[in-house]
């Protein structure tokens, strides 16, 4: 695979979206995102804050895509190191660098998943109607993935923790099952159906996935479930006193 050192730097530089001519080129059709939004201020907004995929081909610019064409095979190619590449930053903690490089892989291919959910699990914590949103674009190009179930059912489980309505715990609740019914050795999925069921009063529930999850990962094991969990139930297995 070639690569050229002019896209290298776009992985360092971020120069595209700084350039004021280029912020009053882009005036294309948007996904209900407010057309008046500087064009820097767009890299570090999911989606380039709503745009459509020709608008933010045309707020990347030609120079860009061109450097990608050169450099890979295809554009699919291209778009997956960008994901690539922004996941490494998501574990690293550099969420804005992350989320530029998702952007830039959503560009390059809005048919590759792995922008959407990189987006939605930025997008979590603080707006989980829009990473919801955002996940349920990655479904639609990947209905049957395991983690991307888990993902939803997760952020459902977050959305719950602020609306308290228990439609938003089973529909976390049905994700689940659905990711693992794709992948019954999920351990993390096991874990956030635990904190489910938890939530559901199903303490004996919550114990059998958490240990499900245990004897799969041991490093997936959220401690803090059960600490809450032992205040309601005894471990049935006595590992956990």
């Amino acid at each position: 695979m070639k690569r050229l050192p002019f896209l290298l730097s776009l992985l360092t530089a971020g120069l595209l979206l700084t350039d004021p001519a280029l912020a009053q080129k882009v005036k294309a059709k948007t996904k209900g995102a407010a057309a008046d939004v500087p064009a820097a201020a767009r890299r570090l907004l999911p989606l380039f804050g709503g745009l459509t995929p020709e608008a933010g081909q045309q707020l990347v610019g030609a120079a860009f895509l061109r450097s990608a064409d050169q450099s890979f095979a295809s554009r699919t190619e291209a778009s997956q190191f960008f994901a690539n590449k922004a996941y490494e930053y998501l574990k690293e903690g550099q969420a804005d660098t992350a989320r530029y490089r998702f952007n830039l892989a959503w560009v390059l291919d809005p048919k590759n998943p792995a922008p959407y959910r990189g987006l939605g699990l930025l997008t979590a914590s603080a707006a989980p109607d829009e990473a919801i949103g955002l996940l349920s674009q990655a479904l639609a190009l990947a209905p049957t993935d395991a983690q991307l179930l888990t993902d939803v059912g997760g952020v459902y489980l977050i959305r719950f923790e602020q609306t308290k309505k228990n439609k938003d715990l089973k529909t976390a609740d049905e994700y689940l099952r659905r990711a693992l019914a794709a992948d019954a050795n999920n351990a993390y999925a096991w874990q956030q159906l635990g904190w489910v069921q938890f939530k559901q009063e199903n303490y004996p529930g919550a114990w059998e996935s958490l240990h499900k999850a245990r004897t799969l990962d041991f490093s997936s094991i959220d401690f803090e479930l059960i600490s809450q969990l032992k205040d309601k139930l005894p471990d049935p297995q006595g590992m956990f006193k």
